[in-house]
């Protein structure tokens, strides 16, 4: 992005280049030797092997986000990335890609930026407090807390987010802060306001889980087993 660029929003001036207008995206790499690529025009290898290498020649850690959906449209796999960069890339994908194993035994998982992170939470906490307005806030509340959920085991093994299996804990997490912020700030709607905020919210969890298989039984009261088998004269 480029100062003299047409139609420049808003958004893009603090990031746009005092620098003449370029078309091919390895030039572009080599004139500028950028710190971070982010892929989110949904062409296939667009990060070409010799950017990978520049990349990884201009910065001790790459940050490289093939973003695009699906598959087929990732600007580069996370073994080509990882491969190339020998390791010290810091990848993150929108489509999911399966571990990586490099040369010297080391196995890599990259991370999928996915807003699958984000809505179970705090569409969770939205609902349990009956939140009066969804800010932008909320959505950087989240962010903070996905990212403290990554341990220091998750970042050497390349982890950008945590384990997508322990989504049910994040999202927890994720509503518990916006169910908190929410009764600090006065604009839940829910009262008496609960004083354990992570039991509330874990009580307004879905389970698909059956507590037993078998209905509930009960003994029959004795008082009543008796049979009356003579008439009263």
């Amino acid at each position: 992005v480029v100062k003299g660029r047409a139609s420049l929003t808003q958004e893009k001036e603090k990031f746009a280049h005092e620098h003449e207008e370029m078309k091919n995206l390895e030039a572009i790499v080599q004139e500028i030797k950028p710190t971070a690529l982010i892929g989110v025009a949904a062409i296939g290898g667009a990060f070409s092997e010799q950017i990978l290498k520049d990349m990884a020649a201009f910065n001790e850690r790459p940050i490289i986000f093939a973003l695009s959906n699906p598959t087929s449209k990732a600007e580069c796999s996370a073994e080509q990335c990882y491969k190339i960069t020998k390791g010290r890339a810091i990848f993150a994908s929108g489509s999911p890609f399966d571990p990586v194993t490099l040369p010297n035994g080391q196995t890599l998982y990259p991370g999928q930026g996915n807003n699958s992170y984000v809505f179970p939470g705090v569409a969770l906490g939205v609902v349990a407090c009956g939140l009066r307005q969804i800010t932008d806030n909320i959505f950087l509340t989240t962010a903070e807390v996905i990212a403290q959920q990554v341990s220091d085991k998750h970042l050497e093994e390349g982890r950008l987010y945590p384990p997508l299996n322990t989504i049910r804990d994040v999202s927890l997490k994720i509503a518990e802060k916006i169910v908190k912020d929410a009764y600090q700030e006065k604009t839940a709607t829910v009262y008496p306001e609960p004083q354990n905020k992570e039991a509330f919210v874990r009580s307004q969890m879905y389970s698909t889980d059956y507590d037993q298989i078998l209905p509930d039984c009960y003994s029959w009261p004795e008082e009543v087993q008796k049979i009356q088998t003579k008439v009263d004269q």
